[in-house]
């Protein structure tokens, strides 16, 4: 049996990173000629673990920034003016496209539109809570206030 490092994931041998024992010529007709594992030598084996723990240390980076900034948009308070008609009733609706753009204008956060969840859509002037899935798992509620644009 011969040991290789995984480049990437491979479905019936393991995760990127991970140590295999794999048949000699597996490893020389398959994985590595489609670049998916490497030789394991002692040198690569250290950078495996070297770049598991930088991976490790970026998404625990990347939570606390999302619980930073879910803290932050739950303080805040959107706006959204829009054109309505008499009874409330607004021409159109209030897309997730005008909410990443008020939250980007409000805080300065980019939000992907097709992470804010709005159970239906934003039909008539009023106050609504929209949630928000920010990209290290944290999802924020934000206040928006739909009010008749003058």
């Amino acid at each position: 049996m011969a040991q290789a490092i995984l480049l990437k994931d491979v479905d019936s041998l393991g995760k990127a990173g991970e140590a295999i024992d794999v048949s000699p010529g597996y490893l020389r007709n398959y994985l590595l000629p489609r670049k998916l594992a490497q030789p394991a030598t002692a040198g690569a084996l250290e950078e495996a673990r070297r770049r598991a723990e930088a991976a490790v240390e970026a998404a625990r980076e990347a939570a606390e920034r999302a619980e930073e900034n879910a803290a932050l948009l739950a303080k805040t308070v959107l706006t959204i003016q829009h054109r309505a008609g008499e009874d409330g009733k607004l021409y159109g609706s209030v897309t997730t496209k005008e909410i990443a753009e008020a939250i980007a204008e409000a805080r300065g956060l980019k939000v992907d539109r097709k992470k804010i969840r709005l159970d239906d859509p934003i039909r008539e002037v009023g106050t609504y809570m929209v949630e928000i899935e920010l990209a290290g798992g944290a999802t924020a509620r934000i206040k928006t206030i739909v009010a008749e644009e003058k």
